[in-house]
């Protein structure tokens, strides 16, 4: 059996349209999909190390990422639902203990 270790960095975060973009176009999209894995990758960092962070502040972390990633991404919500939303859900569940 293999490793089922993802790694995030190397994974693509948004399904890509190369279909009638200009090079600019698709510059600008690779520029927000990095901003978008850096924010997501401190903020999982940040909850799962910081101890003095409380669950709602935590909560309130991940609502604000989940709202870049809309104001960057707005037709692709779905993709951070498949891609993001489970990773965060299950770092807040392993961090808080919650169900």
């Amino acid at each position: 059996m293999g490793s089922t270790h993802c790694n995030w960095e190397q994974q693509p975060v948004l399904p890509i349209s190369h279909v009638s973009q200009s090079p600019e176009e698709l510059q600008e999209e690779a520029r927000k999909i990095r901003r978008l894995q850096m924010v997501v990758n401190m903020v999982y960092q940040v909850v799962a190390q910081d101890s003095s962070l409380s669950v709602e502040q935590a909560s309130e972390m991940v609502a604000d990422t989940r709202r870049l990633a809309l104001g960057l991404f707005p037709d692709k919500e779905l993709a951070f639902n498949l891609i993001f939303w489970p990773r965060l859900q299950r770092l807040m569940r392993e961090r808080y203990r919650m169900q």
